[in-house]
């Protein structure tokens, strides 16, 4: 094995290491998990495998780096019996997308991306990237450009602006593009600057309750009750993989928000469904009665929107002593 390769192969136990660090792990060491495999597995700059394998969990799969602890520590508390987590950066690599790969049988193939997304060069000879994967973000970029549903009439409408003017444009109109950056840019920039001061990850005290045992069960999250309030990839996945560990999860959306099907097939193994309308408040009482019910609360809607709706963590917190509040920011 050349320096490269060994380098690389130490990067998922870097990443596991610096999780388990932030959130102050120490009932089970790192030794106890193994990886094999190494990056770059996908044509990217960034180390996609390492995160995988360092993180989440594969649908269907071996859990995986710090998840896959937590689940062995779960069920040694319950049984008493210790289990070690084997790895594979491939394997994880490929669960960080696994929309892509995702489909029902006979089924036409569909896709996240809609054709008016992506990168495109403005006048100045800059590029920037349009994300119009909802209907009313591909809208909305229709309106502000004055151009045509089709990629040919976009192109020619951005060459007209300047990259970072259209940037300040379309996030005063709520919508979704951002100017391409190197990284000595991006680390000047005073978002990369503030994100730079935060943790990867942090754990609050909201709240005391008494303690509560585990339910009995087959499995670590068996008899534990999660509801996911989140949407598209990142929230969504940590619902999924509380559910492939035996928890009972519910998928909350609203009958009126946009969704793609290959990210919900993807990440709704294992969860129950339900609409309710959080404008509506017969469905915000049914919410509350749901929310009493349960031990765990994911959201991944924009910081402090729930909040404005009386459901932030604290809010939480009384009404269901003892609840955990997972929140997730992915942009």
């Amino acid at each position: 094995m050349n320096n490269m390769s060994q380098n690389e192969s130490v990067m998922p136990r870097k990443a596991l290491d610096q999780v388990l660090q932030t959130v102050g792990w120490d009932r089970t060491p790192s030794s106890h998990l193994g990886i094999t495999g190494s990056d770059p597995i996908l044509p990217s700059d960034f180390r996609i495998g390492a995160a995988g394998a360092a993180t989440i969990g594969a649908a269907g799969a071996a859990t995986i780096g710090a998840v896959g602890l937590a689940a062995a520590d779960l069920w040694e508390l319950r049984t008493g019996r210790r289990q070690d987590v084997s790895i594979d950066v491939r394997t994880a690599a490929m669960a960080m997308r696994g929309q892509r790969y995702v489909h029902v049988v006979n089924a036409p193939e569909t896709t996240t991306w809609d054709p008016l997304s992506g990168y495109y060069q403005t006048a100045d000879g800059r590029w920037v990237q349009l994300h119009c994967n909802f209907p009313h973000h591909r809208e909305g970029a229709i309106r502000v450009l004055g151009c045509a549903d089709e990629r040919e009439s976009a192109a020619a409408a951005v060459a007209k602006w300047q990259a970072q003017d259209l940037e300040d444009t379309f996030v005063a109109e709520g919508l979704c593009a951002v100017m391409a950056r190197d990284n000595d840019e991006w680390a000047q920039h005073p978002q990369a600057l503030a994100v730079g001061k935060l943790p990867l990850l942090e754990v609050i005290r909201i709240g005391d309750s008494d303690p509560e045992p585990l339910p009995d069960g087959a499995r670590p999250l068996s008899g534990i009750r999660a509801l996911d309030l989140t949407r598209v990839l990142a929230g969504p996945t940590c619902g999924r993989t509380l559910a492939e560990h035996g928890a009972d999860v519910m998928r909350i959306s609203g009958p009126h928000l946009p969704y793609h099907a290959n990210s919900v097939l993807d990440t709704g193994h294992g969860k129950l469904t339900a609409f309710l309308d959080l404008r509506e408040a017969d469905d915000m009482t049914t919410l509350h009665g749901l929310i009493q019910e349960s031990d765990i609360f994911t959201q991944a809607y924009r910081p402090g929107t729930l909040g404005a709706r009386g459901l932030s963590p604290e809010a939480l917190a009384e009404m269901r002593p003892g609840i955990i509040y997972v929140s997730l920011c992915a942009y």
